[in-house]
């Protein structure tokens, strides 16, 4: 399946098109939008066509993975080992509460002109979501009815049964699981092919949805997006130095021996923007710690594998950004319930291509924050330009789980 899904990634568009695609279309808009409504409608027509493609896949795939994810889980925390597993989920969780709480006030220190958010809102609306008390959001964890939360879009009643399923189906005798688990592997598997064919058109979906963009919002968009860059790497950046933190104080590495060690590893992520390139450099560093060969040979490629510190925060920042963008209010308590979303979705998109997977992790966080889908191709588009220093972050981040699963060992 892996080698099928590495395959597909290769047919999808790479990000420089997209980001051509972006430009042009935003371009395009700026300049010819006002002069034809006709444009912008069939523009908006083509643009929803395509991303209503993507949209309609989230469910059906989101639910599939968690579901084998987790009901594969117990096969992989005997590899992984107790210890690991506890480090790599207490990094994710760090990684979404520090998004949380750092995201929203870093996005409200720019403050979006009323015109482009009232532009934005007309051209996309945001979607109908009533923030619940909390006795109203605790109750409505558990689906009543399940069919009823996939219909409504209800991500988080819908993942908390996929993750009861996953769980239960693990705990059957295989052979018996297996009924379950082969048609929704399927399923998933189905659903990626789909998000990989119609992101093979994403350039044109790109450029009528930013023509879009362009024809109502004008050139305030543009420094709307160059916020959220920033925002990408300031979040990146205070994660890649909580693990310099974390290192010290539960890898009970110095500070200044554990920057030397990490440092060729960074430069090479800097440079290559693959975690997997840098393993070597992360191998060497680790020696350079005085970690046994033994344990950062297991450890190290596993963590690259299915860790990474920043996509949780990413999956948050995109939805709480796409709100901004829109002027749609976000409650604490839709915050609170995206916070488990954002990390069970790190795992369920192991494997994925990058344009795939970012579509698949972010969905679901943003729905539940109320945020407008129909923004997502515009940050997927530019998801590539932050991509240095997250690769920098999770880098290090592999470093330091790797200090920390070592040092009890």
């Amino acid at each position: 399946m892996i080698a099928g899904l590495r395959a597909l990634g290769r047919k999808v568009p790479a990000p420089g098109w997209m980001i051509l695609a972006l430009l042009l279309g935003f371009a395009a808009g700026v300049v010819l939008g006002q002069a034809s409504s006709g444009v912008v409608a069939a523009a908006g027509l083509i643009g929803g066509l395509w991303l209503d493609m993507l949209r309609m896949t989230v469910v059906p795939l989101v639910f599939a993975l968690v579901v084998t994810g987790v009901a594969g889980l117990r096969s992989e925390a005997g590899r992984l080992g107790g210890r690991m597993l506890v480090v790599l989920a207490a990094l994710l969780l760090l990684s979404a509460v520090v998004a949380a709480l750092l995201v929203p006030p870093l996005l409200a220190m720019s403050p979006i002109s009323p015109t482009v958010t009232d532009a934005l809102r007309g051209a996309f609306p945001p979607a109908s979501v009533s923030v619940p008390s909390a006795t109203e959001a605790v109750r409505a964890l558990v689906p009543v009815n399940i069919v009823a939360s996939a219909a409504a879009g209800a991500m988080v009643p819908l993942v908390i049964f996929a993750l009861v399923l996953g769980w239960a189906l693990g705990r059957i005798e295989p052979m018996r699981a297996a009924a379950t688990l082969a048609p929704l592997q399927g399923l998933a598997d189905a659903m990626v092919v789909i998000v990989g064919a119609v992101l093979r058109v994403a350039p044109v979906g790109i450029a009528a949805l930013a023509f879009t963009i362009g024809a109502s919002a004008g050139t305030g968009a543009i420094a709307m997006l160059g916020h959220y860059i920033l925002v990408q790497w300031v979040v990146a950046i205070v994660l890649a130095a909580a693990c310099y933190a974390v290192a010290r104080i539960w890898g009970g590495a110095p500070l200044w021996s554990f920057a030397r060690a990490a440092a060729p590893a960074q430069a090479v992520a800097a440079s290559t923007q693959s975690s997997l390139a840098t393993l070597p450099a992360m191998l060497a560093g680790t020696a350079r710690l005085g970690v046994p060969e033994a344990e950062a040979g297991v450890v190290l490629p596993l963590a690259v594998a299915v860790f990474k510190i920043t996509a949780p925060s990413n999956a948050l920042l995109v939805g709480l950004a796409m709100a901004w963008m829109a002027g749609v209010p976000v409650a604490p308590t839709q915050i609170v319930l995206a916070v488990p979303l954002a990390i069970v979705s790190t795992f369920a998109v192991l494997g994925m291509p990058g344009a795939v997977s970012f579509v698949a992790a972010t969905s679901p966080a943003a729905m539940v924050l109320g945020a407008p889908l129909e923004l997502l191709p515009v940050m997927l588009a530019v998801d590539m330009l932050p991509d240095m220093v997250r690769t920098v972050a999770n880098v290090t981040a592999d470093l330091a789980a790797t200090l920390m699963v070592a040092r009890d060992k």
